[in-house]
C-alpha cells in the first residue's frame, strides 16, 4: 500500500564538494582541513602540477591550493590549464617567489586569490574559509588595465571581493612591514566605506579603483557609485568628533540606528600622509610617502596568451 512505502529521501546524500592540495606542506594540509568541513567536503593531494592537472580532468574541483615551493610563473601557466577545463574552480596560488607582473598577470587569470612565502596562515584560512559560503562564484573583480606601477580595477561591492582584492594589494605593495600594514589598513577602511555607504553592498554596483606607485610615494584611488557627502556633514563619523568629545559620533549612530564604528576616514587619515577628498565625496586619493625597495618593472605585463 502507498503508506507502507519507505521513505528513501533519508538515504540520498549530496555529493561532496571538492579540493584538491597540491604539495606535502602539513600546515597548509591542517589549515585546510580545519577550514572545510570534514562532512561536506573531499580533500584529494597531488605531488606537483603535472599530477594536478591529470586529476582535474576526471574532476571538476571547486578549490584548488597549489604548492608553495613552485614559482608565480608555474603556477599561473597552470591555473590557465585549469580554468580552460573548468573555468569556476577556485584557485589560490601559493608560491615561493613571484613578481609584480605575475600577481598582476594571476588577477587577469581570475586566481581566487595569491599568497607568497612567508604565507601568512592567518589570511589563508580566512580566504579558504570564503570558498565555503556557497557552491558558486563570478570573480567581482575586473582588471582594466595594469603596470606594476599603475593598476586600474572595478570591484563589485561586496566585502568578500574586497578582501580577496586587499590580499592581491598585499602581494604587489611591497614595503617594509609597519608600512605595509599601515597602507593596507587605510586602504581597507576607505575600500569598505565605498561599499557600504557609497554601494550600499549593492553586487550590481562597482566600486573603481586605481593604485599607483612612484619611487617615494603609493597612491591609491577609490570612487564609489554614490552619491558622495560633504565633510561638514558627518555628524556619525568620529572625524567630524570636536576635539574635547571625541566619541561625540556614537550618539548621532546610535540615534540613526546605525552600528557601532565610524572610525574609517579618521583611522585611515593617522596612518597615511595624504588624503584628499573630491567636491562629491564620493572619490578620495590617499598617499603614503615611501622610499620603495628596487623591485620595478617596466612597461605592461603579459596579456593572457
Amino acid at each position: 500500500m502507498e503508506g507502507n512505502t519507505p521513505d528513501r529521501g533519508s538515504d540520498v546524500h549530496p555529493a561532496k564538494r571538492t579540493a584538491l592540495v597540491i604539495g606535502a606542506d602539513p600546515e597548509v594540509g591542517v589549515l585546510l582541513a580545519g577550514a572545510l568541513e570534514a562532512g561536506e567536503w573531499s580533500i584529494s593531494n597531488a605531488p606537483d602540477n603535472m599530477a594536478a592537472l591529470r586529476l582535474a580532468e576526471a574532476t571538476a574541483f571547486e578549490l584548488v591550493v597549489t604548492d608553495q615551493n613552485t614559482r608565480g610563473n608555474e603556477d599561473i601557466e597552470f591555473l590557465r590549464k585549469v580554468r580552460r577545463m573548468h573555468p569556476h574552480t577556485r584557485v589560490i596560488i601559493l608560491t615561493g617567489e613571484a613578481t609584480p607582473c605575475e600577481i598582476i598577470t594571476a588577477m587577469r587569470e581570475h586566481a581566487f586569490s595569491f599568497f607568497s612565502k612567508p604565507v601568512c596562515l592567518d589570511a589563508l584560512g580566512s580566504i579558504i574559509r570564503q570558498v565555503t559560503q556557497g557552491p558558486s562564484w563570478d570573480d567581482g573583480i575586473e582588471l582594466v588595465s595594469a603596470t606594476p606601477q599603475w593598476i586600474r580595477l572595478m570591484v563589485r561591492s561586496d566585502v568578500e571581493t574586497a578582501n580577496r582584492l586587499l590580499q592581491f594589494l598585499r602581494e604587489i605593495v611591497i614595503l617594509p612591514e609597519y608600512e605595509a600594514e599601515a597602507v593596507g589598513a587605510a586602504i581597507r577602511e576607505l575600500l569598505f566605506n565605498a561599499i557600504e555607504h557609497g554601494a550600499k553592498f549593492d553586487r550590481e554596483k562597482y566600486v573603481q579603483v586605481s593604485y599607483l606607485r612612484t619611487k617615494h610615494a603609493i597612491a591609491c584611488r577609490i570612487k564609489d557609485p554614490g552619491e558622495g557627502f560633504s565633510m561638514a556633514e558627518l555628524p556619525h563619523a568620529a572625524v567630524a568628533n570636536p576635539p574635547e568629545d571625541p566619541v561625540r559620533h556614537l550618539t548621532f549612530r546610535e540615534a540613526a540606528k546605525l552600528r557601532p564604528g565610524g572610525f574609517g576616514i579618521l583611522l585611515a587619515s593617522g596612518l597615511i600622509d595624504e588624503l584628499i577628498y573630491s567636491e562629491q565625496g564620493n572619490d578620495v586619493v590617499l598617499v603614503k610617502n615611501v622610499d620603495i625597495p628596487n623591485r620595478d618593472e617596466a612597461g605592461r605585463c603579459a596579456e593572457a596568451p
